[in-house]
């Protein structure tokens, strides 16, 4: 499966076009084995222990919300010695895995275009917050982590303002405050007012909106995910949508209505064959830092 660290958009009132660094691939495949079945919270622990001695990148894991079983799915570079490892680090509790496998690589990859930039690099905004008069975007945590000053455009003329915090990896958010007066901050995404925040459940109806396709509905389809981007780099407790992305459309914030819900951290497929797309749940950052949307 290729889960790309995808980062965060959303438009400024000023026409700022946001957009992705991460690159998508191919749809999942049928399931390597008929395995699997429902899980205590005692066994998922044990399981998710396995998984995480067997440190294998290019990994995504959680419980299927329908059967109960934990589904591990596995990118294209994932071996079958590493499906091995996996099953030998789960031991007895190996028949509760279901394996996965999915076409592409899970990586990273930063590239030109409309967004936020940094000295360095390029990202895209998530959902403009304020507290109190001071107002922030959230953008992905490893879109901060080693940035200084963001700005609107390539030419880096018109600053933003610096980053303030950044949580990546365990998490992927970020916090960027707007020092720069002459700047608008829509609280909408589009033209979409955004008013309040909620928790993701099962099922919940989404949109997620990008620079290259635009806006794409689906639905919530786990929760609770973790995503092992390699390197170390982990992040947990992720929603899971089959709403599509694709390059460009990184960074796009995941809505419901008038309701913030998460910020884009990875996926795979595109907007031709569908795909699935992982999202860093927004309350947790509302609750952190103590802002809100408006």
């Amino acid at each position: 499966m290729t889960i790309k660290r995808i980062f965060r958009s959303r438009l400024f009132a000023a026409a700022v076009g946001l957009t992705a660094v991460a690159t998508l691939a191919g749809p999942a495949t049928a399931a390597e084995a008929p395995s699997g079945s429902s899980v205590n919270a005692q066994r998922f622990a044990a399981v998710e222990a396995s998984l995480l001695r067997a440190d294998v990148a290019g990994t995504a894991w959680g419980q299927d919300p329908k059967t109960g079983a934990i589904v591990v799915t596995a990118d294209s570079t994932v071996s079958d010695a590493n499906i091995e490892k996996i099953k030998k680090e789960a031991g007895a509790n190996a028949s509760a895995v279901r394996i996965e496998r999915t076409h592409g690589k899970l990586s990273k990859l930063t590239r030109g275009g409309d967004g936020i930039w940094t000295t360095s690099w390029r990202c895209s905004l998530g959902f403009n917050v304020h507290k109190g008069s001071t107002y922030y975007l959230l953008t992905a945590g490893h879109c901060v982590k080693g940035a200084g000053s963001w700005y609107t455009n390539a030419a880096r003329t018109t600053k933003i303002g610096p980053s303030v915090s950044g949580s990546f990896p365990g998490n992927d958010y970020g916090l960027v405050r707007y020092d720069n007066k002459s700047l608008s901050h829509s609280g909408t995404v589009g033209t979409q007012d955004i008013s309040s925040a909620i928790n993701a459940t099962v099922g919940l109806a989404v949109k997620r909106r990008g620079n290259t396709t635009g806006t794409h509905s689906g639905k919530v389809t786990g929760l609770n995910y973790t995503v092992n981007y390699g390197n170390g780099e982990l992040v947990y407790g992720l929603i899971r949508t089959n709403v599509c992305a694709e390059p460009g459309d990184s960074g796009g914030p995941l809505y419901s209505g008038t309701r913030a819900v998460g910020l884009t951290s990875g996926g795979n497929g595109n907007c031709t064959a569908g795909g699935t797309t992982y999202f860093q749940p927004v309350r947790e950052v509302l609750a952190r830092y103590g802002v809100s949307v408006y």
